[in-house]
């Protein structure tokens, strides 16, 4: 183009974003970036391809020369080895060399040669009887390499033809070496005689077989044989293959064994132990294995190794048959007869706890008929199958975990281990921290797989666990410093606090323990703790109770379950045991103070939290808080006094919701002073609940029809319950008895009294819920063990002297009885007595056949005690439960335990504070508390008898007890007004009254004390109901 003139030049702008200069370098950097990846991809093509090639022409060659050297071999010595000597098996013989270059074990006429081969080895060792001569000549050391070699390639072939040939032989699997026509009984009796331990080549050639990873091989051999144990020839006797597997594994870990280290997961242990119920199978194998020597070796591979393959056990069996289950059932059943041996020695029983504790661990719960529901039960996730064990391993599991096993284990353990307390200065030395870990470890887990009921009772009384878990635990409390757990168990807890798995195994069984223990062992004999040691648990148990539920609470508290995951292993958060442990401490500290509300021997404060003040208090109060966590699980660690203001205030928030439903009252009755039981059955039994929350307001009759007067502002109904609950309570009335302390329990035979009892226990329970929702107490003293079932308790032996002290002293004597015990002619019944019938019932299906002998007989003594304390009442209380519930809720009363729930029912039985009284009182109509009337009321009001004070105070508020927390929480409070304006003649002669609905005493201005006692006197002792109101 030529220059037109202009001087300006115009710029060009791409519209399009970007330069198609820097577009296109783009491009061709990718293109250059994928050309490069094909090359390569390419190379490794070709690469690959060149070594298959070169592979298959090696393979082909190989496969070749092999058939020269088949056709050679053939033409020697025979396709059926005819031509062959006992010279061919020498060192100097082409026989071997040439069999085990070109021997195949898919080749049938290969494996005929094999198994021949086979024969001709027994037939010439039966002959001279010297393996070694056969197959090295006269000189074994000059020809030792050659020898090993072949034998070694020789046996792994055989292995192998076994292997290969399974299916088609699986008949002869299991055959004894005594079978002259099976194959694979010759070939297998070939390798005992090679694999004999005492043979100069045993460890090379099982070093090498072992390298080869033979015992997979024979765990598929076995799989395949195992539905033909009992095949012809096999049962009763020991199996060729049996005794290659004894050969094999007893040579292994022997003093003279030099074969190298294999992959635990192709071991003896993961391969052949993981196959269920391998001792059926294998009796014999079972009593080679279970020598104290291979135990102990093939424990401690295991405890070394198991942890970190637990991964690769084999998965070739039904999910109900999960290797970790199969290889605990085998190791159990065997382990036993090692531990009680006297030499077994204590590295072999901390192999075996770590080792049975981590496969327990990973086992899912093994539940029982009588186990409770939920109780350490399985959490499965979102993607995980739960894993059900076949029954039979099971019970093989749980059979293996017996009483003796438990006993050998434990002593072993525990062996060396004083339960005398030494020097308190001195903490325990690593023996013993690594015994308590090591039995602690396997019983944690052990109690939340197997049913308790098993075992519990052997730990309690059979072993020292209780003496010695409480010597270390007192130790390590006075020095403030608790060990931690080895490294081998430190999966379980990582770096929580020492004494968490300590304290998981001595609860539950120290709590067993106090459930069998009676009262003169526990108090007097002070067993099987002193009572100073009881009072120095307390603490330890409230310390730790504290940390775990306040200081320290787990995510979950109200979890103590297991996390489970796909591959079948559970896993265990520091969380989940610390929700076990502040489950079973908060059981065995309630316990502990039932023993202490029975017979005091520490302080009541004793049981009581430190850190509990006025803002744990107020949280208290709200769900879903940690203080109200603790006051569910462990209500002992808040003062009593607390709780009743937690409660009180619980109360007090549903009636005034009841209040703000209802404004007007709808549940008016009339009753009958003289019929007050059957008219306010009749009339308020069908309540519902809403009713029984709302207000009842009652009119009393006189006996003589007239309606007495007053205006039921709360006082009478005050009063009513209090006559209504004395007349229904009243042993007259056949509904409850009296135990030799006065205290009431339902009666037996009430159904023999009145036909509608168990209507009138629902209709009583509701009746005392209403006067414990109100506010009221009542003047009824409960029996503690009917008082348990409202906390739906279970009663025990030690429950029995407040019902029948003369049955609990023969139930503790034949308990001690020395003698034979049958000679007693006892047996498993007991005999009713009420109204003079006598029936006789059975304690057990056919009890009247069971004589009573010193082994029974603390089933004998428990089954009675349950029989008076739990079975006779069962109807009667349950159906007084389920009144008492219809008002209040089992949260409440859970907060409270039986001795502080009679306080809630009937309040406290010391004298009334007048102090108190007077404190907490108001004055009108012209009195204050200077007021020379009001001076000599006080002064007469104290000199009263407790039983004047207790009318008096019933005469004023409808009760004849305060309110539980002082006179402050009387609602109003208590008023003192002036009656009669005047102080004439006619107006002093009057007497004192009352308005019980408003806690209102009236009183004349008296002139002097004595004529105040005396009016005051007459008007509380005329028992004219509201007359006088």
């Amino acid at each position: 183009m030529f220059f037109s003139g202009d001087p300006t030049t115009r710029k060009r702008v791409d519209l399009g974003g970007r330069s198609s200069k820097e577009r296109d370098r783009q491009k061709l950097l990718e293109q250059t970036r994928l050309e490069r990846n094909r090359r390569l991809w390419l190379r490794q093509q070709n690469s690959a391809a060149l070594k298959i090639q070169k592979y298959f022409r090696g393979r082909k060659v190989v496969e070749v020369e092999r058939a020269k050297v088949r056709e050679q071999f053939y033409k020697t010595y025979g396709k059926h080895c005819h031509h062959v000597d006992r010279h061919c098996f020498g060192p100097d013989s082409e026989f071997l060399r040439q069999l085990i270059f070109f021997v195949n074990a898919w080749n049938m006429n290969d494996f005929s040669v094999l198994v021949e081969t086979c024969r001709l080895i027994q037939h010439f060792v039966r002959e001279s009887g010297d393996v070694v001569e056969l197959f090295a000549g006269t000189d074994y050391l000059s020809n030792h390499s050659l020898v090993v070699y072949r034998l070694k390639r020789l046996s792994f072939a055989c292995i192998q033809a076994i292997h290969h040939n399974r299916n088609k032989l699986k008949d002869q699997l299991l055959m004894t070496g005594e079978e002259p026509s099976a194959s694979t009984a010759i070939l297998l009796q070939a390798l005992v005689l090679i694999l004999d331990p005492k043979l100069p080549w045993a460890c090379k050639t099982v070093g090498y077989l072992l390298q080869r990873n033979v015992f997979s091989l024979f765990r598929e051999v076995i799989l395949t044989a195992k539905e033909n144990i009992n095949a012809k020839g096999s049962f009763g006797k020991v199996s060729a293959l049996e005794h290659v597997l004894a050969c094999m594994v007893s040579h292994v870990g022997q003093s003279p064994c030099i074969c190298t280290n294999v992959d635990p997961q192709w071991s003896f242990s993961f391969q052949i132990l993981t196959i269920p119920f391998l001792w059926k199978k294998f009796p014999y194998l079972k009593e080679v294995f279970a020598s104290r020597s291979l135990t102990q070796y093939y424990t401690n591979q295991m405890a070394l190794c198991v942890q970190n393959h637990a991964n690769v056990l084999p998965t070739d069996m039904l999910n109900e048959f999960p290797g970790y289950a199969c290889i605990l059932g085998n190791i159990l059943e065997t382990t036993g007869a090692a531990l009680s041996q006297p030499d077994c020695s204590f590295e072999m029983a901390l192999d075996l706890a770590a080792v049975t504790t981590y496969l327990l661990e990973a086992l899912p719960p093994i539940k029982s008929s009588s186990r409770e529901i939920g109780e350490d039960d399985m959490i499965i996730g979102d993607e995980s199958v739960e894993i059900v064990l076949d029954d039979n391993l099971q019970q093989q599991i749980t059979n293996a975990i017996d009483s003796r096993f438990l006993v050998q284990l434990t002593n072993v353990l525990f062996g060396g281990i004083s339960t005398a307390h030494g020097s308190h200065n001195e903490g325990p030395d690593d023996k013993e921290v690594a015994a308590v870990a090591a039995a602690c470890a396997f019983l944690h887990v052990t109690f939340n797989t197997l049913p308790l009921e098993r075992i519990m009772t052997v730990l309690a009384y059979r072993t020292e666990l209780v003496p010695v878990l409480w010597n270390f635990m007192k130790r390590c409390h006075e020095n403030q410093k608790w060990s931690s757990l080895p490294e081998r168990f430190s999966y379980l807890l990582g770096d929580a606090p020492g004494w968490l798995l300590p304290l998981s195994v001595f609860c539950p069984v120290y709590k067993h323990m106090l459930m069998i223990v009676d009262n003169e062992e526990f108090y007097e004999q002070e067993k099987p703790l002193s009572l100073k040691d009881v009072r120095c648990l307390i603490v330890i148990l409230r310390q730790a109770l504290w940390q775990i539920l306040w200081v320290n609470p787990s995510a979950h508290p109200s979890s103590g379950k297991f996390i489970s995951y796909t591959s079948g292993h559970k896993k265990h958060p520091v969380e989940a045991i610390q929700s076990r442990v502040g489950t079973v401490a908060s059981e065995l500290l309630s316990q502990l103070q039932d023993w202490n509300n029975r017979r005091q021997f520490t302080p009541p404060s004793d049981f009581h939290a430190d850190g509990v003040n006025d803002y744990f208090i107020s949280q208290a109060v709200t769900e879903g808080t940690k203080a109200h966590d603790i006051l569910k699980q462990a209500p002992f660690l808040i003062p009593f006094t607390s709780r009743v203001k937690i409660f009180t205030s619980q109360l007090a928030s549903v009636r005034q919701r009841q209040e703000a439903h209802g404004v007007f009252t709808r549940n008016r009755f009339r009753i009958r002073r003289d019929h007050i039981l059957e008219d306010a059955y009749n009339q308020m039994s069908a309540l519902s609940e809403e009713d029984l929350r709302g207000l009842i307001r009652v009119t009393f009759v006189n006996e003589f029809g007239v309606e007495e007067p007053g205006i039921d502002g709360g006082g009478i109904f005050k009063d009513f319950m209090e006559n209504i609950t004395r007349a229904a309570f009243d042993v007259q009335y056949g509904l409850f008895k009296e135990t030799a302390d006065h205290l009431l329990y339902p009666n037996p035979g009430s159904g023999m009294i009145h036909e509608q009892h168990l209507q009138f226990f629902h209709f009583l329970g509701s009746l005392l819920a209403k006067a414990m929702f109100e506010g009221i107490l009542v003047d009824m003293p409960f029996a503690t063990f009917f008082l348990s079932k409202l906390k739906q308790k279970y009663n025990y032996l030690n429950d029995l002297p407040s019902l029948d002290p003369e049955l609990y002293r023969h139930l503790i004597f034949l308990k001690h009885y020395k003698e034979d015990i049958s000679e007693l002619e006892l047996y498993f019944v007991i005999v009713n007595n009420e109204y003079g019938e006598q029936t006789e019932e059975e304690l057990l299906p056919g009890g009247k056949n069971i004589r009573v002998t010193n082994e029974n007989v603390i089933t004998f003594i428990h089954l009675v005690s349950n029989h008076r304390l739990n079975f006779q009442i069962r109807q009667q209380s349950t159906h007084f439960l389920r009144g008492f519930q219809q008002l209040m809720r089992k949260e409440w009363i859970d907060m409270f335990n039986e001795h502080e729930l009679q306080l809630l029912i009937s309040g406290s039985l010391d004298s009334l504070d007048v102090d108190d009284l007077r404190q907490n009182t108001n004055y009108a109509g012209g009195y204050h508390g200077e007021h020379y009337v009001i001076d000599m009321f006080w002064e007469v009001l104290k000199s009263f008898s407790l039983e004047n004070q207790k009318k008096f105070l019933k005469f004023v508020t409808g009760c004849s007890r305060g309110p539980l927390l002082g006179f402050k929480y009387l609602e109003p409070l208590f008023c003192i007004q002036r009656a009669a304006g005047s102080a004439s003649e006619e107006a002093l002669d009057r007497l004192p009254t009352s308005a019980t609905c408003m806690n209102l005493l009236k009183l004349p201005p008296y002139g002097s004390k004595e004529q105040l006692e005396t009016k005051l006197l007459y008007a509380i002792n005329a028992d004219a109901g509201f007359d006088l109101s």
